[in-house]
């Protein structure tokens, strides 16, 4: 489908926890998103355990998407150690892989990074006491920082934020209370509050809420694929928001 002018039609998705068994698995939906959709956004865990093996399956898989792919990193690609060589192999596959920098497609900017946990608001660790603690909450505030780099670097009128764990707690509730704090972290969401954008999306949260909104009213969006096929059963798990293009003003 050509693209409408003045339009951008943005498909999402997350956890697609691809595995060294899943060739083929994958080649319908991303035709069907190229067929519908300006660019397709991968909210991480795009392997399952983090191999180069699993990653090359991937690739394999996305050259069905004839659309421009944008992703980021989860915490399963880092499973194995091999993060690096996961987002090497992706990045050589023609996807355009966001870790604290940002990319303009279509006239709509995107800026993105993996995200960390740490818990919410007043739940949200603090640190304090151990040195492994502190270090736990430095992982927070540097992927924090990350996306405060690549937000402030975007100078387009739309502008999207693409993460893997969730910068609200609305999104991710529906799991259990006891594991909110390893699902995301509330200081993602203050870069937010600085630079805003038009919307967020992420994933992590497989049995999460499907739509939230910051305290700056920015809707986040949680695209795991568990939570697109629980709320729209009828339809492919792929979420399409449709912004306004700078690039044909």
């Amino acid at each position: 489908m050509a693209k409408e002018k003045g339009k951008v039609r943005i498909a999402a998705v997350a956890d697609i926890h691809c595995t060294k068994s899943s060739q083929g698995v994958f080649q319908p939906l991303f035709a069907e998103i190229s067929e519908r959709a300006d660019v397709l956004l991968l909210g991480g865990d795009l392997t399952d355990y983090g191999l180069p093996e699993e990653a090359r399956v991937l690739a394999r898989e996305l050259t069905a998407a004839k659309v421009p792919v944008i992703g980021v990193l989860g915490n399963h690609d880092y499973e194995c150690g091999k993060h690096q060589e996961v987002y090497d192999i992706l990045c050589e596959a023609g996807v355009i892989m966001l870790d604290g920098n940002a990319h303009e497609v279509h006239g709509v900017g995107f800026a993105g990074t993996k995200g960390f946990a740490g818990g919410f608001g007043r739940g949200a660790l603090a640190p304090w006491g151990e040195a492994s603690i502190k270090l736990f909450v430095q992982e927070a505030i540097d992927e924090a920082l990350k996306l405060e780099k690549a937000v402030a670097r975007l100078r387009t009128q739309q502008r999207i934020a693409l993460l893997h764990y969730s910068p609200i707690q609305a999104t991710v509730e529906g799991e259990p209370p006891e594991i909110f704090a390893f699902l995301g972290s509330s200081r993602l969401a203050e870069p937010l509050s600085r630079y805003p954008v038009n919307a967020v999306f992420h994933g992590h949260a497989h049995h999460g809420a499907f739509e939230g909104r910051t305290m700056g009213d920015i809707p986040v969006y949680n695209v795991s694929i568990p939570v697109l096929r629980r709320d729209f059963p009828e339809q492919s798990p792929f979420y399409i928001l449709e912004v306004p293009s700078d690039e044909d003003n």
